[in-house]
């Protein structure tokens, strides 16, 4: 199959499945100086909600990786280098493809796994920082995004982030904001999820 027919069969699927979540809008922003760590998982998880993501919430390393576990199953994975993924979750598939794997064995992957330098709640975002062991492919290229955020890596708003991570930032090859699943309306003004990247995207959060 060509590359423009993979792409276009690519656009009629999400045609087909794409999902447009209908929530009732979400409160006011909260002040950075205001907002707790239980205020900043609180607002994260309305704003998630409010993108289509799907949550899950967890109180224990052990219970993120076997939510790990659980969500992807048998299926082919491309992640980041295990040393850059928290709570021991690198380990769990021995046979997950990472950046170094080859392109066409990478563009086979059907979830991506990737930790979070940071999220904001405020918007639902997710700061991802790459580098050599954590490639941008691995939160663009496969058809599912799965995130692993750590509790203390919660921003109230983008302000705050951008403050305490600026030394990171500058230092990385790529700064991505994730802020749900990809989404366009280019193709005759339908609003279409999967064509630009991930059409579905699951975050854990751990604590």
């Amino acid at each position: 199959m060509s590359a423009r027919a993979s792409i276009l069969n690519r656009i009629r699927r999400a045609e087909r499945t794409g999902h447009v979540p209908t929530q009732a809008p979400s409160a006011p922003p909260l002040a950075a100086a205001q907002a707790s760590g239980a205020d900043n998982l609180r607002r994260f998880a309305a704003e998630l909600q409010a993108l289509g993501v799907d949550l899950f919430i967890e109180d224990s390393d052990d219970a993120v990786r076997s939510r790990i576990v659980a969500l992807v199953g048998s299926h082919p994975v491309l992640q980041w280098d295990a040393a850059a993924l928290p709570y021991d979750v690198g380990g769990l598939f021995p046979w997950a493809l990472t950046g170094k794997s080859p392109r066409d064995a990478q563009a086979s992957a059907e979830i991506g796994i990737t930790g979070a330098d940071a999220a904001i709640a405020e918007t639902g975002s997710l700061v991802l920082l790459s580098g050599k062991d954590k490639p941008r492919a691995a939160s663009l290229l496969p058809p599912t995004h799965l995130a692993i955020v750590r509790r203390s890596d919660l921003c109230a708003s983008m302000g705050e982030c951008f403050a305490a991570h600026a030394d990171a930032i500058a230092r990385a090859a790529c700064c991505t904001f994730v802020t749900g699943p990809s989404r366009t309306a280019d193709i005759e003004l339908t609003l279409t999820l999967g064509v630009h990247g991930p059409g579905a995207v699951i975050v854990v959060v751990g604590p």
